[in-house]
């Protein structure tokens, strides 16, 4: 058994493999203790998973969030993927390991060129050639940041959540405007960048993935439905690339 870690911006997101196959994911809240020495906390797994853990199992740790890195330095048995560890070219030296991973487990797993979007705490593009080679991509908050940043920077506007069919584009609420506005924007933004993306490279592929891939995804389907056919969700995509490098 091994376990696969990335520690985004909100949580822990855990993969186990098998024999380099994964067969399990969860998710659990950011650590507040440091890791022990040698035994993890059960606290951390799914009750199956805890059962079965071995004495030493080996962690493939990926973070973006430098704090909850530490919190795990003490624990031996462990690999910190670093962007020097994904066989990517092109790379620049602040890109994401986690958006690098994304798009490499992409690439491995449904063909090169490919363009990822990512819908999780930040909603990201990473676009990688037919060659393996980084080809550029762009940052924006996502859903979640968006609304708390008018709910906290504002006197007057509420933090909403958000609906499961689009909303009006024309809306005559407040809490309706605030979807409006974030929803219509997001999913705009998304279908010039896969437009642009299918002029390039009219037979690339284009993979969701995210905690906001499967919301977004039935968004573009109302307004974008040709554009959404053609897309993959996968979400474990981080894992997938993971499971390449174990190779």
């Amino acid at each position: 058994m091994i376990l696969g870690l990335i520690i985004g911006n909100s949580r822990l997101h855990w993969g186990c493999f098998q024999n380099n196959t994964l067969f399990k994911t969860w998710e659990t809240p950011h650590l507040q203790q440091p890791i022990p020495n040698q035994q993890l906390p059960t606290h951390l797994f799914p009750e199956d998973i805890a059962q079965s853990l071995p004495k030493e199992v080996w962690i493939y740790l990926v973070s973006v969030v430098t704090p909850q890195t530490k919190l795990w330095e003490n624990y031996p048995h462990k690999t910190v993927v670093t962007l020097n560890d994904i066989p990517l070219d092109n790379l620049y030296s602040t890109l994401g390991t986690d958006r690098a991973l994304c798009a490499y487990g992409a690439g491995e797993t449904y063909g090169y060129p490919v363009l990822v979007i990512d819908g999780g705490t930040a909603l990201t593009y990473t676009a990688v050639g037919e060659q393996h080679n980084f080809l550029g991509g762009g940052i924006l908050p996502g859903f979640g940041l968006q609304l708390k940043a008018l709910a906290q920077q504002t006197d007057a506007l509420p933090e909403i959540g958000l609906p499961d069919r689009l909303p009006a584009l024309w809306a005559t609420s407040t809490k309706d405007a605030i979807a409006s506005g974030i929803i219509h924007t997001t999913i705009t933004g998304i279908y010039n960048y896969v437009t642009a993306w299918r002029e390039q490279y009219s037979d690339g592929v284009v993979v969701l993935t995210g905690g906001d891939a499967i919301l977004l995804h039935s968004y573009l389907k109302q307004k974008y439905s040709a554009l959404a056919e053609k897309m993959i969700i996968d979400q474990t995509l981080m894992f997938q690339g993971l499971a390449n490098l174990m190779e």
